[in-house]
């Protein structure tokens, strides 16, 4: 899910002539690796690809040059992470269980 905001703007003055705000749902495809270098250590990189889609937008304002505008609008995004990560407890992966 993206929340989107699109604007038209005056070029000269800046001025904003009309808005519209938006919710997008799309899906998600990603692939990603894990690499331990040392005890509790691990670098990682993930690629992301988010399909949001088309979508229509018309803006609905009092200016009738902008009055009933129509825009499509094609919005898809590729996503990088690298990361380091420090994991707390060692390399033991069993479940906890508390002696009483």
């Amino acid at each position: 899910m993206t929340s989107n905001r699109f604007s038209i703007l005056d070029t000269p003055t800046g001025t904003e002539l009309a808005a519209l705000s938006s919710t997008r749902w799309g899906g998600t495809v990603g692939v990603g690796l894990e690499y331990g270098f040392a005890s509790n250590w691990t670098l990682g990189v993930e690629y992301d690809h988010l399909f949001m889609g088309d979508a229509n937008n018309s803006f609905s304002v009092p200016n009738p040059i902008f009055a009933g505008a129509l825009n499509r609008i094609t919005q898809d995004v590729d996503m990088v992470t690298f990361r380091v990560n420090y994991r707390f407890g060692g390399w033991d992966t069993s479940p906890y269980a508390p002696r009483y």
